[in-house]
């Protein structure tokens, strides 16, 4: 991986981390257990250590490369529309909650699942703020 590291490619792995959240939201959460569960716990625990270590090269390397001052606004402005969205969601969950309808593990998984859908949001936003370089 000689390519220059791009903050989409940054921004775009941030679904990674979101899917690797709920997967070990499932796994804390879940109520059954069967055999084969252990397997993807450890394909997940190998999945995740050997995916943050690559990252952490990726992120060295952009640290040390020059940054596209307009990505960086355009990144904002998907930051500030997704904390607007996180808001109204995260509100909504709470009444859903105070109103009994739905119970603490619903709650959970809605609020894991609201994060990855976010996240895949936020990449949406970002990429077309980022082509019509808004």
């Amino acid at each position: 991986m000689k390519s220059k590291v791009t903050l989409k490619e940054l921004v775009g792995t941030k679904i990674i981390y979101a899917v690797l959240l709920v997967c070990y939201y499932w796994m804390w959460a879940r109520q059954d257990w069967h055999e084969y569960y252990v397997v993807i716990q450890n394909v997940v625990c190998v999945f995740t250590v050997v995916f943050f270590a690559m990252q952490a090269s990726r992120i060295r390397k952009y640290s040390k490369e020059e940054k596209d001052e307009m990505a960086v606004q355009n990144l904002r402005r998907a930051d500030a529309v997704s904390l607007k969205i996180m808001m109204i969601a995260t509100i909504i969950i709470a009444f859903a909650c105070g109103v009994t309808f739905l119970n603490g593990q619903m709650a959970g998984y809605t609020l894991v699942g609201l994060i990855l859908a976010l996240t895949v949001i936020r990449f949406i936003m970002f990429c077309i703020m980022d082509s019509k370089g808004v």
